[in-house]
């Protein structure tokens, strides 16, 4: 019996299905560890602050998220509304916002860090380690192909 090659042409449906369903999975534990008004969105911003001692100006986490600020903003704004993070004006420089979590931002990062290990134990499955770092190599590349010039 011949298996078919696989469909090197669906790639990017594919990657984006995946996106939806790991932003499935996420939603859903969040939903089950009653967290609200999270999105996986904000993910990226809430584990880059989680990783801070002090605020930090809104400009480095539109950096170091790859967003653009309008998005991050909003995002922010979200977060603010929702308790999780405070905007405070920068000591030096006015014109400057800082972000910093919050107590009940803090609160989250235990319940985070499970998702994130269930997460990627069910993305991966029962791969190899080989499996996964060609994976990571070939995804790495993949992104790389597609950065701006």
């Amino acid at each position: 019996m011949t298996t078919n090659p696989p469909n090197t042409q669906g790639i990017i449906g594919q990657i984006a299905r995946i996106r939806e369903l790991s932003n499935l999975f996420i939603e859903l534990e969040l939903r089950n560890v009653a967290i609200e008004g999270i999105l996986p969105a904000h993910g990226s911003i809430l584990n880059f602050l989680f990783q801070q001692d002090a605020p930090v100006p809104m400009k480095e986490i539109v950096e170091r998220i790859g967003r653009v600020k309008s998005t991050v903003t909003g995002m922010i704004h979200t977060l603010e509304q929702y308790g999780y993070v405070e905007k405070l004006p920068s000591p030096e420089d006015g014109r400057v916002v800082l972000v910093k979590l919050t107590e009940k931002g803090c609160s989250l990062k235990p319940p985070f860090k499970q998702i994130s290990k269930k997460l990627i134990a069910r993305l991966y499955g029962n791969m190899a380690v080989e499996q996964k770092d060609s994976l990571v190599e070939l995804l790495t590349q993949i992104e790389g192909n597609l950065q701006p010039m």
